[in-house]
């Protein structure tokens, strides 16, 4: 599961996302990728999730890139706890993820075997996502 080794502050604010995705909307590694439509916070299970969708499929060749991390640290309250008392215990890491950002990128693949890795990973994502294509590409 990803995560980061080592944080300076244990607990983090929720914060906004708002907005479309400034960095990190090109492709920058791979030829192909995919893209969110909307915004959303990511889990390091989810992410891993998609990542061995696409290895799986792809049968380990070919390379791929994954562009986010998620080390925000998100928390919650056990159950049937009352209101106060603080803010609960760190719960696991999270990316927060705008429209536009491009979170998998696969090389060294045929089109075909690309586009499809690549939606079996969006299938284990909680977001819309856009199979996206590098501009100068060719078969």
């Amino acid at each position: 599961m990803l995560q980061p080794k080592k944080t300076k502050f244990r607990r983090q604010q929720k914060g906004r996302m708002k907005g479309i995705s400034q960095r990190g909307h090109e492709l920058a590694f791979g030829s192909f990728g995919i893209k969110t439509l909307e915004k959303c916070w990511l889990t390091g299970q989810q992410l891993e999730a998609a990542r061995q969708a696409v290895v799986r499929y792809m049968k380990r060749e070919g390379q791929i890139w994954i562009r986010v991390f998620p080390d925000k640290p998100f928390t919650k309250k056990p159950a049937e706890v009352r209101m106060g008392k603080g803010k609960g215990a760190p719960e696991g890491f999270v990316c927060p993820v705008t429209p536009g950002r491009i979170l998998i990128e696969a090389e060294g693949v045929p089109l075909a075997v690309a586009k499809e890795a690549l939606r079996l990973a969006a299938q284990k994502l909680p977001v819309t996502t856009k199979f996206v294509v590098r501009r100068d590409y060719t078969e």
